[in-house]
C-alpha cells in the first residue's frame, strides 16, 4: 500500500515495496537484455525506414526505460512502513466506503495507483474524491466537483486499514 504525504514521501507496505522492487529489477536487467536483443533482431532485418518491427522495439524500449525512472524515483522517496491506524479516519491506506447522494456505494483503496488490490478500485488521495474525503470520519459527509463542474456529495460509510 502507498500513501503520500506531501510530494517528499510515498509509504508503502513492505508487499508493495518488494513488488515494485521486483518489476525494477526485472526492467532494468533482463527486461533491458530481452528488448536489445528484439531490437538487433529487427535490425538485422534490413532498412530501418520501413521496418514495424524495429520501430515498435525502440517504442516499447522508450516505455520500459521511462518505467525504470518511474519506479526509481518512487523507491528512491518510499518509505515502508505500517497500515494507517483503525480509527475510521479517511487517509492513504484505508479501505472506504462511500455513500452517494443517490443512495449508492462504492467501496475503494485510497491511496497509490502503483498498488495493485485485485477488483478493487484505487483512488489517489489527490483524486477530487479522495482529496475531499482526506481526513474526514465515518459518519461525516463532504463533496467535491467533478470535471463537467456538477458538485457530488458523500457520506463515509466506513474506512478501515487495507491489510494487504
Amino acid at each position: 500500500m502507498a500513501q503520500t504525504h506531501g510530494d517528499s514521501v510515498t509509504w508503502l507496505t513492505q508487499e508493495a515495496h518488494d513488488r515494485l522492487k521486483s518489476e525494477l529489477d526485472y526492467l532494468s536487467g533482463p527486461g533491458r537484455t530481452e528488448i536489445a536483443k528484439k531490437i538487433e533482431a529487427a535490425r538485422d532485418e534490413g532498412d530501418l525506414r520501413e521496418n514495424g518491427g524495429y520501430h515498435a522495439a525502440k517504442e516499447e524500449q522508450g516505455k520500459r526505460e521511462a518505467r525504470i525512472r518511474q519506479l526509481q524515483a518512487l523507491l528512491a522517496k518510499a518509505k515502508v512502513g505500517e497500515a494507517p491506524p483503525d480509527d475510521g479516519v479517511v487517509e492513504p491506506g484505508m479501505i472506504v466506503t462511500v455513500r452517494f447522494d443517490d443512495g449508492d456505494e462504492e467501496t475503494f483503496l485510497l491511496g497509490s495507483r502503483e498498488v495493485e488490490v485485485g477488483d478493487l478500485e484505487v483512488y489517489s488521495e489527490k483524486s477530487p474524491l479522495g482529496a475531499a474525503i482526506h481526513g474526514k470520519r465515518r459518519g461525516e459527509k463532504a463533496s467535491y466537483q467533478l470535471p463537467s463542474g456538477r458538485a457530488v456529495s458523500v457520506e463515509i460509510v466506513d474506512a478501515k486499514p487495507f491489510t494487504g
